[in-house]
């Protein structure tokens, strides 16, 4: 644990340095964010920030644990290759992210990006992929659940792979429908890094809890530069990679019923799209003219149309996800 922690520390202060830089770099080729006519009138003045802002938790954490890894191998000591797994799946959806931010910026569909379509025609692949691998090299827990209040995994077999895949997949994409407040998705993955970061603790994962902290030190990190008013969004490069590898870590300790308790916030913001879109079709179906349940989604937006400021929704649903933590981690140990 004290390890962990220390690299925390290490790879808050190698974004914090690499931040300045990564902000003059998007500036200067205009990698901003597009902002959407539909929403709420206060976010027209954040119309051209630095987007792509997570890859300043991205990079500290690939060369942390790069660099990890190759001083146990010259060691010749046990080498935690299981940590390459959620280190790759990091490193394939920052792609897909970057790619879908870029065309966000500079495609046809400027301030929309790649349709959801399109990138699930990369995702699901890539993903069934990572997981049929995962099963095949027999990682720790893998083909396995844990259930609360039952001493040992369940064995799910090959079932688990499209589980897997799906529980990837969601973490990804309810991550990046929390990221559209300054400092939200931020500190709502570093709390939730951070109680999986104790489960893989628990269990003796010592490169897992070692990752997970590199993450959210260079999650605050980010902050400090995401914090109201931003300096930097994250954009998808961020909170796709960042959701993805949480998920990822989740079916790594066999934790990953938990997972939708832990990641509160982000399962609320999702839930909150699918019905406002299902409502709204049915009612367009029925009467001719589609209504909706919130005031806008996802939820946070709902929540500031209400009349709350955007560091209240920020702080308020950063304690609930707290909560929301500590109460996963506390099932963990039943």
């Amino acid at each position: 644990m004290d390890r962990a922690l220390i690299l925390a520390s290490v790879s808050f202060l190698l974004a914090v340095v690499w931040g300045p830089l990564l902000i003059r770099i998007l500036r200067h080729y205009k990698i901003g964010k597009r902002i959407r006519i539909s929403g709420p009138s206060e976010h027209k003045s954040k119309m051209g920030t630095p987007t792509m802002g997570g890859l300043m938790i991205v990079v500290p954490v690939f060369l942390i644990t790069v660099v990890l890894n190759i001083y146990n191998l010259l060691g010749r000591t046990l080498i935690g290759r299981s940590i390459l797994v959620p280190l790759g799946v990091l490193l394939i959806y920052a792609l897909i992210g970057a790619i879908d931010d870029l065309a966000g910026v500079r495609g046809v569909r400027r301030g929309l990006g790649l349709t959801a379509r399109r990138k699930l025609l990369w995702e699901i692949p890539l993903t069934l992929a990572i997981a049929t691998f995962m099963l095949i090299t027999d990682l720790q827990f893998a083909g396995q659940v844990g259930v609360p209040g039952i001493a040992r995994m369940v064995n799910v077999g090959w079932l688990w792979v499209p589980i897997a895949a799906f529980l990837i997949l969601w973490s990804a994409n309810a991550v990046n429908l929390t990221d559209g407040l300054d400092g939200l998705a931020g500190i709502i993955v570093a709390s939730a890094f951070a109680g999986y970061g104790v489960i893989a603790r628990l269990q003796g994962q010592f490169y897992l809890i070692r990752f997970c902290f590199t993450v959210v030190g260079a999650s605050f990190a980010f902050l400090w530069y995401n914090a109201h008013p931003a300096q930097m969004f994250m954009g998808d490069t961020g909170s796709l990679a960042l959701g993805a590898t949480l998920g990822t870590v989740a079916l790594m300790t066999g934790q990953w019923l938990l997972l939708p308790i832990v990641i509160l916030i982000p399962l609320a913001e999702t839930l909150s799209v699918v019905i406002q879109v299902l409502y709204f079709k049915y009612t367009k179906r029925r009467f001719g003219q589609g209504r909706r349940v919130f005031k806008m989604s996802p939820l946070h937006h709902h929540f500031e149309l209400m009349g709350w400021s955007e560091t209240q929704v920020v702080q308020r649903f950063w304690l609930v996800e707290i909560l929301a933590v500590m109460a996963g981690v506390a099932l963990a140990l039943l």
